[in-house]
């Protein structure tokens, strides 16, 4: 057996995106930004730290939002980060607790979808 784990995930943003996903994940979400390696900086996109691994937004030029396909972002402190979200002009909607953990979805500026989770069940 072959011992993995994830080191990154990508999503996809359209051409001239990389302001309105840094506004998104780095502003709103709270992610740092990482510098991309010189040989990747030419391709656009951005590259934020997301606990140990990373997120990295990559410019596609035949985008197209993923709406099933998604990251899910656990938290402590939820219905802040909810509040945060619905302040700044995004929807949200709920969704059933998974094992005691609450849960719901928003979009990011691109139509991607994304999960918010709390980090540990409520005992519900």
């Amino acid at each position: 057996m072959v011992d993995l784990t994830i080191d990154h995930v990508q999503l996809a943003i359209p051409i001239g995106g990389e302001d309105a996903a840094r506004s998104f994940y780095g502003v709103l979400l709270g992610l740092s930004e990482l510098p991309k390696p010189p040989e990747m900086v030419g391709r656009g996109g951005c590259w934020f730290q997301l606990g140990a691994q990373q997120l990295h937004v990559g410019v596609e030029a035949d985008f197209h939002a993923a709406k099933k396909a998604h990251i899910a972002l656990a938290t402590d402190e939820l219905a802040a980060l909810r509040h945060r979200i619905e302040a700044a002009g995004h929807a949200t909607k709920d969704d059933s607790p998974v094992e005691g953990r609450y849960r719901f979805f928003a979009e990011d500026p691109f139509g991607n979808r994304i999960e918010f989770m709390d980090r540990v069940a409520r005992g519900i």
